[in-house]
């Protein structure tokens, strides 16, 4: 699989832009600030519905109202088109083959990407957060109806927050209690959602922890082995669905008066964490720069081998994007890179100067400069 045409109107720094792609490498070149991460983000939001920068408003083009980002996908002999249309602050509009009876979550597993960006070392070194959500985006490119799963996660998330910060304020300003019976139903839809969320997540660290301390061997021979664990808000999780719904409407259960006191959900998914291991030690707070880097380009290679492998013929290989990553690595880190991802069907790649990419990623390449995209 390969995305042949990109298209974008309004998009970040492009007013306009339309370029053909080609499978194996294609690799964008010029100066910070000219454009070039904008473009693979376009190719990334395809394949995730967001960015891995920002929220959506900053990716509208400033005194526009909307952008679009068209593409042609290719798989083998199928050839299809997709059209996002962001609105915000409205819903966004997604066409599929010209079709507009679709929704935006109808686009995902159309193009599937693994990304590698300097903000990947936040996997290793940020909060929970950032583990959650490459957690999260993963789980969705193996299902892409887990989208709809984690939609419904957050929203009633954020009913039941609501309701609980409601309670809080209500009994600090005069001491008035609620009925809040309507929170045993709140439980009960969190819980539900969250023990689908919480399977997917168990699952794919099962499947992920493999391939994660061969990627680490392969960069950094001899430095690991990794280990990947789960760290659940909710004690005594389980592993079935029906094991993990009912340990959440468990551990809700016991937190209740504190989250009633505090305003605002205490356990679910939403409060877990993957903790990364090197050896004995916790990643976080003990390995060294390189070694942190080492781990997080583990973790996007094991991504990449699990879509590449377990997709086969019916969804392709990913597109690999490496966004300005480069330049974030020693001589050695880089080569082994290079060479891993250097058989990918399609690699995106964009640097600085010329330099930071590596010889045997020799393929296509296009100049940016100032918004303007050429290929030379």
């Amino acid at each position: 699989m390969h995305v042949s045409h990109l298209s974008l109107a309004d998009f970040r720094s492009y007013a306009r832009a339309d370029l053909a792609l080609d499978p194996g490498v294609t690799a964008f070149v010029g100066p910070n600030g000219q454009g070039k991460t904008n473009l693979v983000e376009a190719v990334g939001y395809l394949a995730t519905l967001s960015s891995h920068r920002v929220s959506d408003q900053p990716l509208v083009r400033a005194g526009a109202e909307r952008a679009v980002i068209r593409a042609a996908v290719e798989h083998g002999e199928r050839r299809r088109t997709i059209e996002l249309e962001l609105n915000p602050g409205k819903a966004n509009r997604a066409r599929i083959n010209r079709s507009s009876q679709v929704k935006p979550r109808d686009v995902l597993g159309i193009v599937r990407t693994v990304l590698f960006a300097p903000e990947d070392l936040a996997l290793v070194k940020g909060d929970p957060g950032e583990r959650r959500r490459f957690l999260d985006e993963l789980v969705t490119a193996r299902s892409p109806r887990m989208a709809g799963v984690r939609s419904d996660y957050d929203r009633v998330l954020k009913q039941r927050n609501t309701l609980l910060k409601t309670a809080a304020l209500a009994r600090r300003h005069g001491g008035r209690t609620m009925d809040l019976s309507t929170l045993d139903v709140w439980d009960q839809h969190l819980a539900r959602a969250g023990a689908e969320l919480l399977a997917q997540r168990l699952d794919l660290i099962a499947t992920l922890q493999p391939l994660t301390d061969k990627a680490y061997e392969q960069l950094a021979p001899g430095g690991g082995p990794v280990h990947l664990e789960y760290k659940p808000s909710a004690a005594g999780t389980g592993t079935t669905r029906e094991e993990l719904h009912g340990s959440l409407l468990e551990a809700l259960a016991e937190v209740r008066k504190q989250e009633i006191e505090r305003g605002v959900t205490l356990v679910g998914p939403h409060r877990d964490d993957l903790l990364l291991r090197l050896g004995d030690l916790p990643a976080k707070g003990y390995a060294s720069h390189g070694e942190s880097w080492s781990l997080a380009l583990a973790l996007r290679l094991a991504s990449y081998d699990l879509l590449r492998t377990e997709g086969g013929e019916a969804t392709g290989e990913p597109v690999l994007v490496l966004d300005d990553v480069f330049a974030e690595l020693d001589a050695r880190r880089r080569e082994r890179l290079a060479e891993l991802v250097a058989p990918g069907e399609q690699v995106l790649v964009t640097a600085a100067v010329d330099e930071d990419v590596p010889p045997v990623l020799a393929g296509a390449r296009f100049r940016v400069t100032r918004g303007e995209v050429a290929r030379v």
